[in-house]
């Protein structure tokens, strides 16, 4: 177990708002998310993406979100990544309701070194990851080689199966 502890892995984790918290802007809680991924203990953040605005998926009649992505290493197992990215959700002012409900933050792991496993916590990669252009284009800023750890499709690849898909880069 402190082998597994110790490994380091590279991580990608998705962030998105589309609620405003407390006079606070979606991009202004995806931005502090970034803070309080800095201050997570055996995390290290090494590229944050561009931030970008998509329109719900799927459609809804929500607010556009914002979305982008962090690369990261990570020393800590998947599933205490998962718990430490929950507490700054919850800490955000995440409310777990319906599926793909508006939210004030959402931090997901899409990939940890190609990891693949099946619990009923977390599923590696992320299971939706390569349907969603919100994911797919912040996550080429950060790591353009990118290959799906289960499909084993690039990132260039995924991204034409996306076209059409409603987003704009806004910073």
């Amino acid at each position: 177990m402190a082998e597994e502890q110790n490994h380091t892995r590279t991580v990608l984790i998705a962030i998105g708002a589309n609620l405003p918290r407390g006079g606070q802007s979606a991009q202004a809680s995806c931005e502090q998310a970034v803070e309080a991924l800095r201050r997570i203990p055996g995390l290290t953040v090494e590229t944050v993406s561009r931030w970008y605005e998509s329109a719900p998926v799927p459609p809804s009649g929500q607010p556009p979100y914002v979305n982008g992505v962090v690369r990261g290493v990570a020393s800590l197992p998947p599933l205490a990544l998962l718990d430490a990215l929950q507490g700054i959700e919850t800490h955000q002012g995440r409310v777990r309701s319906v599926p793909n409900a508006a939210r004030t933050l959402d931090l997901d792991i899409i990939d940890m070194d190609g990891v693949v496993q099946d619990t009923q916590r977390l599923t590696l990669p992320h299971p939706r990851a390569h349907e969603r252009a919100f994911v797919l284009l912040p996550l080429r800023d950060v790591l353009p080689d990118w290959v799906h750890p289960r499909t084993r499709q690039g990132l260039e690849q995924m991204l034409q199966a996306v076209q059409g898909q409603e987003i704009r880069v806004i910073r």
